[in-house]
């Protein structure tokens, strides 16, 4: 019974989510109500679970998530991101145009929040596609496919970095093998997909195509590219330092310290106020500006979270969780399978690869433990699930289609199969791992 109640409450958020597009805050709030008087809890005891779901999940993310938007809009505003298409392009040349755009991607995907980056780099793909007559699905899917996997896998993004606090997972081997499963998805999706996309020749929107930055105002590209990898750069850097020095010592306290998201985003962030504001002539009142533009764009994505924490939390304290994880560990399927199916289900219903992670990671997470399997690739097994098979009820979906000037049907054979396969290959690269780690 507390299985169906469980199913009841997941369809239920479909519902209110999906179909009837209340918000998904107030969503996931109705649903954990709802939820906990299913299953006989006192109401004192469902609105503590979710007061305390709200403030666990949201104390320890909410400055890396608000950071890491900050970050990104200094990427964005300064022209950063462009400068570091512009230099890929003319280091690949015209005959690796894709694989330049889709390491573009990449790059700038890691500190930008998905729907920036996107609006950030589609620009930059019809300029290319002027410059080289090439079809934009053709180039356009590499780079946005780069963007989806940033998203969906790799830290500091809101759904894997939460997926790392309730998994337990180490966030710095999570992004090192993130890495390894990220490439392969990539170019599976972009470059060798694409192949197959030139003959969609469709102009795109011109509304959509924002005028360049002049070369002369953009940031170098070693300012550019040190401002925009430094949180890569100290996470990776750390875990591989905390793999090999011994503990105890004062160098594993040192990268201990530096590896702490928080203090690693702190640094992002006062580098990047520095390398590509201040140090560049931007008036500080501007530089604060950016900052408070940055916290209104990720709002709604901490709230959504806050709304996630609370289910898990109900999930947690009504026992059910460690029922379901009993229950599921009976199916005898593989753990990494079986959160990728859950988060694939969850993501095709509601449409939120955020949404889909994080309703996971509370049926999943007690069966972590018990099962002996990687958090790590837990985290990215769940991350890969979360992005499968986008549609009509993905905001991404209806931007790919409107910027790229296609009808549903053809948006649903470039831009559906394409998370498609990024997922799969996800889920794939993870069971490999697994093998080894």
């Amino acid at each position: 019974m507390p299985l169906l109640i469980v199913i009841a409450a997941i369809l239920l958020l479909v519902v209110l989510v999906a179909w009837w597009r209340l918000n998904t805050f107030l969503s996931f709030l109705i649903v954990s109500l709802l939820m906990g008087l299913a299953l006989h809890m006192n109401v004192a005891d469902i609105t503590q679970s979710i007061q305390t779901g709200i403030g666990k999940t949201l104390g320890s993310l909410i400055v890396v998530i608000v950071f890491g938007s900050m970050l990104g809009k200094l990427v964005a505003e300064s022209g950063a991101g462009q400068k570091i298409a512009g230099g890929l392009m003319n280091l690949f040349g015209p005959r690796y145009v894709q694989w330049s755009l889709m390491l573009t991607g990449f790059i700038v995907g890691i500190p930008l929040f998905y729907n920036i980056g996107f609006v950030l780099m589609v620009p930059l793909i019809f300029t290319v596609a002027s410059r080289t007559k090439l079809p934009v699905v053709y180039l356009g899917i590499p780079m946005l496919a780069s963007l989806s996997v940033t998203h969906g896998y790799l830290p500091p993004h809101p759904s894997p970095t939460a997926l790392i606090q309730q998994f337990h997972a180490n966030m710095g081997l999570t992004l090192l093998y993130g890495f390894m499963v990220a490439v392969p998805a990539i170019i599976l999706a972009g470059p060798v997909f694409s192949r197959f996309l030139k003959h969609y020749t469709n102009p795109p929107g011109q509304m959509f195509v924002a005028p360049p930055i002049p070369e002369e105002q953009l940031p170098g590209m070693f300012v550019s590219l040190f401002a925009a990898l430094l949180p890569v750069f100290l996470l990776a850097v750390t875990a591989l330092m905390k793999l090999w020095i011994p503990e105890g010592t004062f160098l594993f306290r040192l990268a201990s310290w530096l590896g702490d998201p928080l203090i690693v985003m702190l640094l992002a962030v006062l580098n990047g106020m520095y390398l590509l504001g201040l140090r560049r002539g931007m008036p500080p009142k501007k530089v604060m500006v950016v900052m408070d533009d940055a916290v209104r764009d990720v709002a709604v994505i901490i709230l959504v979270i806050g709304g996630s924490g609370a289910l898990t939390q109900l999930l947690h304290d009504s026992k059910v969780s460690s029922y379901i994880a009993a229950t599921l560990q009976n199916m005898h399927l593989h753990p990494l399978v079986l959160a990728w199916g859950i988060a694939a289900i969850i993501r095709v219903c509601i449409g939120s690869a955020t949404v889909a992670g994080l309703t996971t990671a509370g049926i999943v997470a007690p069966m972590i433990a018990a099962s002996g399997v990687n958090a790590n690739l837990m985290v990215l097994a769940t991350g890969a699930g979360s992005l499968m098979f986008s549609h009509v009820n993905d905001a991404g979906f209806w931007m790919f289609k409107e910027y790229f000037n296609l009808t549903v049907k053809d948006t649903i054979k470039t831009w559906s199969v394409m998370e498609t396969i990024v997922s799969i290959t996800g889920l794939i690269g993870c069971l490999i791992l697994s093998l080894f780690v």
